[in-house]
């Protein structure tokens, strides 16, 4: 579980980090770079810790996957919260289709 919680505080960092920078268009580009790049620093202050965490109970492909779902929740919440957009049909079909792949990857194993 603390695996998971520390996943998803990353991409919040994340998703910031690579779509906030969107509702500034008119600042210049290396100031919006910076920025991304000191959001990110937190990012990966929680994803390094997730993933070596997470190494002793997950197999590296697991760990992928969990956080592909994580990111998938995450920035379809950004993208209508934040950005204004609408949630699409086809975000909960990806959100389906990750979890089939979610399904394949655990599949016969134990956690």
């Amino acid at each position: 579980m603390k695996t998971i919680l520390l996943l998803c505080c990353s991409n919040v960092f994340m998703t910031f980090a690579w779509y906030g920078h969107l509702k500034f268009k008119d600042q210049p580009l290396w100031l919006v770079i910076l920025c991304s790049w000191g959001i990110a620093f937190f990012e990966y202050c929680f994803q390094v810790p997730a993933n070596r965490i997470g190494s002793y109970e997950f197999t590296p492909a697991q760990l992928k996957i969990i956080q592909e779902v994580i990111t998938l929740i995450v920035f379809a919440g950004f993208s209508v919260f934040y950005l204004g957009d609408k949630l699409h049909w086809n975000y909960v079909g990806a959100l389906c289709c990750l979890m089939g792949a979610v399904a394949f990857m655990f599949w016969g194993r134990t956690v």
